[in-house]
């Protein structure tokens, strides 16, 4: 029987492959046993309550109402979320209804084969790895042939309750976003759900402030297209289109369960999730006074350090996993945390990545400064420097990759005639150069993948960065 292991962001596998019936069953069996043996440890009399949701994938009732029999079978109340919603709505909703926690049926960006199971905890954020591996333990510890939930739909549980995230979700959104600044503005707005979870979320909520919205892939696609699901610059073709199309002002995407971003600027040019995140900081510390703090994975541009300083902000590097960024919100010591993989939140909203929220905000700073994305972030470059950062893959046979890792546990003084200035182990290995440009190796916990980060000051040391810094792989 294959091992369920929850990574970064949950658990993801092929559907019939892993992701099968009853590994489904022995995943949310596991969840189960855990959020009831936290209850009964809380000493809390009431019984325990979690939400079920999910994004549009194949199967996803089906698997959604295997949970809610499995968390009703071991009396814990289902709340149970009938439409495709996204991953930060459930996470806002588990904070206003004080659930025990969220089990979101959803592989977010990954391709349509896939499918996974993330679990927020009832802070509404993404599990910890303490919390994950003692989830890994109910899952190892259950007996095979224990009968903890069917393999088919059944009827609703007499105890489940039916909720709706997307009201209090969208009012939140109405407080946080200067809408009224947007319409003032005039400006017109390209959306594109990628037929994913935030359909008549963020459209709905521009549309009732009577801004100019065209939405595209407003239906369900279970192949999503025939490509993942992922707001990146390769999927966007139709979006840019329909910005050129329509003279919109920004273009924004969500991914399959919405808590990833994409951003075209109003000439269709793709703004890298990197300078979203750091534009963003220099606005909300600009229009919010917000100076409290940044966090940044390890992997994200260090232009989020030179604002930091310029700001005299505390700066944060975690991890690569947005549970990190998400704990620093909790306690409020960030004004604004991402990832360069497109994932982003800011101060007294949920602890989990939101893509709706990322793209409301890019509106708001368009329409609040009156220039372009691409025009500030040259007026950002001037203002604190360049920086050009980069991510490449690259797979491994087993050869390379067990030398690769030998070479990963070292301690490398020099890099290709560059003096290596730090070498920081937050998250894989991450080499800083006496000139500010940085190579940050990270190996993949699931595929013989290295994931490649670089960064230089300039186009053409990125170029010369990015060949030594494959070169370092394969020698």
């Amino acid at each position: 029987m294959s091992q369920i292991t929850f990574g970064t962001s949950g658990w993801r596998a092929v559907i019939a492959e892993e992701f099968t019936f009853e590994n489904v069953k022995r995943a949310v069996s596991g969840i189960a046993r855990y959020v009831a043996a936290q209850k009964l440890a809380s000493s809390q009399g009431n019984a325990a309550r979690v939400i079920v949701g999910r994004d549009p994938r194949f199967l996803g009732e089906t698997f959604s109402a295997m949970a809610v029999e499995i968390l009703s079978a071991h009396g814990i109340t289902p709340l149970i979320i009938a439409e495709p919603a996204p991953t930060p709505a459930i996470s806002f909703e588990v904070i206003r209804l004080k659930a025990d926690g969220a089990i979101n049926i959803t592989a977010s960006h990954n391709p349509p084969e896939y499918n996974g199971i993330k679990f927020s905890t009832p802070d509404g954020a993404p599990a910890l790895p303490e919390v994950t591996k003692k989830i890994e333990a109910e899952i190892a510890a259950l007996n095979s042939d224990s009968d903890s939930g069917s393999v088919v739909a059944a009827p609703v549980p007499k105890n489940s309750q039916e909720i709706d995230p997307q009201p209090a979700y969208l009012a939140r959104l109405k407080d946080i976003i200067n809408l009224a600044a947007i319409k003032k503005s005039a400006m017109r707005i390209a959306f594109d759900p990628l037929w994913g979870a935030a359909r008549g979320y963020c459209d709905t909520l521009l549309r009732e402030a009577g801004i100019e919205v065209t939405t595209i892939h407003d239906t369900r696609d279970v192949l999503f297209g025939g490509h993942a699901p992922e707001p990146d610059d390769r999927f966007l073709s139709q979006l840019r289109e329909t910005v050129r199309q329509t003279g919109a002002h920004v273009g924004i995407s969500t991914d399959g369960d919405a808590d990833r971003f994409g951003i075209l600027d109003q000439d269709g040019t793709f703004i890298s999730p990197n300078y979203v995140i750091a534009l963003l900081f220099d606005y909300l510390v600009e229009s919010r006074g917000w100076k409290n703090g940044v966090a940044k994975s390890v992997a994200t541009t260090n232009l989020i350090n030179a604002i930091a300083r310029h700001h005299r902000v505390e700066l944060h590097e975690t991890p690569v996993g947005f549970k990190y960024i998400g704990e620093l919100i909790k306690q409020d010591k960030i004004a604004i945390g991402g990832e360069e993989s497109a994932g982003l939140s800011i101060r007294h909203h949920v602890p989990e990545k939101d893509g709706i929220l990322a793209g409301l905000l890019c509106c708001e700073i368009v329409a609040a400064r009156g220039k372009t994305l691409s025009s500030q972030l040259s007026e950002l470059f001037a203002k604190v420097g360049s920086f050009y950062p980069l991510r490449e893959n690259f797979r491994l046979t087993p050869e390379v990759k067990g030398t690769f890792t030998s070479k990963l546990e070292a301690q490398p003084r020099e890099f290709f005639g560059r003096r290596i200035s730090e070498v920081v182990r937050t998250d894989g290995l991450k080499l800083v150069f006496d000139d500010g440009s940085w190579v940050c190796y990270r190996l993949s916990g699931t595929e013989p993948v290295v994931r490649v980060y670089s960064e230089a000051r300039s186009p053409a040391e990125l170029k010369k960065l990015s060949a030594a810094a494959k070169q370092w792989i394969f020698e």
